[in-house]
């Protein structure tokens, strides 16, 4: 199953959810949500960032910083692709946003791993 149908599904199926749990919302509220989730995963990834900048050296930093700007077109492309079966809809900014915030929250657990370990500890290279 393709990605972009994957995230569609699973779209569908939280709507149907909180509806049959007798949240129902319009879209506008869903989509608002979607974008508070979204500010709250980037508050997490901000502060994770921060923080871990600060325990690194010069050249380490420019390296995180590269690879955070990296991440970031990633993250947001990917979510382009994802949502592009919505573009036009009322789900559409729903759909990315809470695609977004689950990238984000993967990003945040891999930055604070990283703040458990010290500069040049080789235990913490992933494979």
């Amino acid at each position: 199953m393709n990605r972009r149908l994957v995230a569609l599904t699973a779209a569908v199926v939280a709507i149907q959810t909180w509806t049959a749990a007798g949240f129902a919302q319009s879209q506008m509220d869903m989509n608002q949500q979607a974008g508070t989730a979204l500010k709250d995963a980037d508050r997490q990834l901000n502060a994770a960032y921060t923080k871990l900048r600060t325990r690194l050296g010069p050249e380490s930093r420019a390296r995180l910083q590269a690879a955070e700007e990296a991440w970031i077109r990633f993250r947001d492309r990917e979510c382009a692709f994802i949502g592009a079966p919505t573009t036009g809809g009322s789900i559409h900014g729903m759909i990315v946003a809470q695609c977004q915030a689950r990238l984000t929250l993967v990003r945040v657990k891999d930055l604070e791993a990283q703040l458990n370990c010290q500069e040049g500890d080789l235990s913490c290279v992933r494979e």
